[in-house]
């Protein structure tokens, strides 16, 4: 293990041990979350409300020592409402320009799907760039622009579905349950008491980390080793998805792409230089839940997206 991948495994801890004060029992979906910011890649968290979504996107972000940021996205938000506008100034005569809430690095899109697909495309350049363009004229973004959204599950009402090319700008979709019975004991036990809304601070959550060291970490990421049988076995998993009979719609070749980069950072939080087949099987579910379309046959036999994901994986030779 090299001091460089020894640092990102301990950064790696230390956010978890952050969020996990005011967080109760996500830790997996915490470590998913670092994964994603250290692959350059946004999270769609798909749960249903009171399940601490947002609440885990704050403290995240302060362990990070990111600027954060919330839109709440509802019906009638228009684009220029997240991306902002050039103003007239009366008193220059000149058009300045007022940036909107998308101008931030760490943007919680709550409530994702219940605006409609215009101004859910107001992301997509911004997810897939880190740019913003406003009347023609490009703005940079920071590098480590981050993109942490919360969809309601599709079967409740008022939603509107995310286009595939909006789903495919998402490295993980994950999905949030209730808590066990202990846990939710501890979260009433710790949180049922406060009469007021508190912020993160007040769990003593803490910044451990900065914009330098984040760079340092992603860039010893960069010297993970990926193996060439490694990288047939992830060709293999993604062109299975197209081949299955249980799937109308297969994984693109930007979620091969995404997996691997998903997967050395996954090696490199667990202390390792270089990726085993381990790191993808783990990072598939999430990887592909929402770039596979099921096919009509495979719905009316019941089966979920899941099972066909575990069955493809379960199929997979694996290298030796």
């Amino acid at each position: 293990m090299t001091a460089e991948i020894d640092s990102v495994k301990a950064l790696g801890a230390a956010i978890e041990g952050e969020v996990a004060k005011v967080v109760f029992g996500q830790g997996p979906l915490t470590r998913m979350v670092t994964i994603a910011l250290l692959a350059g890649g946004h999270v769609l968290l798909e749960g249903p409300p009171g399940t601490a979504k947002t609440l885990l996107a704050q403290a995240f972000a302060r362990a990070v020592g990111l600027d954060f940021g919330r839109i709440q996205f509802t019906p009638d938000l228009m684009p220029g409402d997240i991306l902002g506008s050039n103003l007239f100034n009366f008193q220059t005569s000149s058009f300045t320009l007022t940036k909107g809430p998308i101008f931030t690095e760490l943007l919680l899109a709550d409530e994702i799907n219940r605006t409609p697909p215009k101004t859910q495309a107001a992301l997509l350049e911004a997810m897939q760039e880190r740019r913003v363009t406003i009347n023609g004229e490009p703005h940079a973004m920071s590098p480590r622009f981050t993109v942490l959204a919360t969809q309601n599950p599709i079967e409740q009402q008022g939603v509107y579905p995310l286009p595939e090319a909006q789903l495919d700008r998402f490295l993980f979709k994950l999905v949030v349950d209730y808590p066990d019975a202990d846990e939710e004991r501890r979260i009433v036990a710790d949180h049922g008491g406060r009469f007021k809304s508190p912020s993160v601070s007040d769990f003593g959550v803490e910044k451990i980390t900065d914009a330098k060291a984040i760079g340092a970490a992603i860039d010893a990421i960069a010297t993970v080793r990926l193996a060439e049988e490694v990288v047939d076995y992830i060709v293999r998993l993604i062109r299975s998805t197209r081949a299955s009979a249980d799937l109308e719609c297969g994984a693109s070749p930007r979620a091969a792409t995404m997996l691997a980069r998903a997967a050395c950072a996954a090696a490199a939080l667990e202390g390792r230089d270089y990726v085993i087949p381990d790191d993808v099987q783990r990072l598939a579910a999430g990887v592909l839940r929402h770039r596979v379309i099921l096919s009509a046959a495979a719905e009316i036999e019941g089966r979920n997206v899941e099972q066909v994901i575990a069955d493809l994986v379960e199929r997979e030779e694996v290298p030796r």
